[in-house]
């Protein structure tokens, strides 16, 4: 029991359907064999949502700290005492307050080596703004308190891994910020994640274009001729097996991505759609690129049935075992590289 992994879990906006998907993940006993689950949050919140959502014969054990949790339960660490308020289904500052008390004490502990792995549930990118932060959302958040150069959203699903090279930014400024070192950063990135987070081997990349047809040789647009096309090259320079770039609309309708371990999109719609669609509420937002394994579930904050019982906890559960395998494949990974074969260079005239 002592070896198994410790998942911290931030339980996003409080007036949202974290805690439904959160609960109704960790209510099969069956799932605490694999890890144990340590939720930063408060019971009381943990109770309502409870019963909102009348779900039964379901309960934390409640501790103080990581060190606390117990490998046969679902632990929760009270995050706050006071009483607060939920208003299911409100967008307001007493949802951003909480989500951020928790997200910032889970990080806390994850830097500090007291969980193995963060499982976040939705914030809402607007609420949430407040001193300590002041980011569009969770991956540039966890970049800044990781000090990471460069990270990758990276969602994944059994058939497409999809990563962008511009996150949460306005459309108008998508095409300025394509560069040929931007890609390349996002292609190493994901060529590393591949082999190391997902042990593929030779991991075989597709790029998108920038603009319709990929650019129809310059009719609609230079970017794919003049910006994508040379960050290719020279990622195979680098011994990164790349291909494009590609028209995303006919890419995606012609089963292509099913040929390629990865995808590398220029912006957020056009590989967030097709992911979505392709995924079926079971995708998962990985940020790949940091020294610790976050996930998410690929949906927001469900306002719109939030204590209704209709949240589906697919995608988070997915979200759960996808950092769990993660965690296991780098420090597989790190054992071998630690201690690799030794080679001998055998003699020509051996028997």
């Amino acid at each position: 029991m002592s070896d198994k992994l410790k998942v911290g879990i931030s339980i996003g906006d409080i007036n949202g359907i974290g805690l439904e998907v959160i609960i109704k993940s960790l209510l099969d006993n069956r799932v605490i064999e694999y890890f144990t689950p340590i939720v930063y949050g408060n019971t009381k919140n943990a109770s309502f949502h409870r019963k909102a959502n009348n779900i039964n014969d379901f309960s934390f054990n409640v501790i103080n700290g990581a060190e606390q949790a117990n490998p046969k339960r679902a632990n929760i660490i009270n995050c706050w005492q006071e009483d607060v308020r939920i208003t299911l289904g409100e967008e307001n500052e007493i949802g951003g307050k909480y989500a951020f008390i928790s997200l910032e004490r889970a990080v806390e502990d994850l830097n500090a080596g007291k969980i193995d792995a963060l499982i976040t549930a939705p914030i809402n990118k607007h609420n949430i703004q407040q001193e300590g932060f002041s980011f569009p959302g969770h991956t540039e958040y966890l970049q800044s308190k990781t000090n990471s150069d460069d990270v990758l959203m990276f969602m994944i699903c059994d058939d497409l891994r999809i990563g962008v090279v511009t996150g949460h930014i306005p459309v108008k400024e998508v095409a300025h910020q394509i560069t040929e070192e931007a890609i390349l950063k996002k292609l190493r990135l994901m060529n590393g994640s591949l082999k190391t987070d997902f042990w593929v081997q030779k991991p075989k990349i597709a790029v998108l274009g920038l603009n319709p047809h990929a650019g129809d040789n310059g009719i609609i647009g230079t970017e794919d001729d003049t910006v994508i096309r040379p960050a290719i090259n020279k990622a195979k320079e680098e011994g990164i097996l790349c291909f494009g770039p590609y028209p995303a609309d006919g890419f995606f309708a012609a089963d292509t991505y099913l040929k390629f371990d990865g995808v590398l999109a220029m912006y957020h719609d056009q590989g967030l759609i097709p992911f979505k669609h392709i995924a079926s509420r079971k995708g998962v937002n990985y940020t790949a690129g940091l020294p610790i394994v976050r996930t998410s579930p690929d949906h927001g904050t469900g306002y719109d049935i939030a204590g209704k019982n209709l949240a589906s906890h697919d995608s988070f559960l997915e979200a759960i075992f996808a950092a769990v395998h993660i965690v296991k494949n780098r420090r597989e990974q790190a054992e071998l590289s630690k201690n690799p074969l030794a080679f001998r260079k055998l003699s020509k005239d051996r028997d």
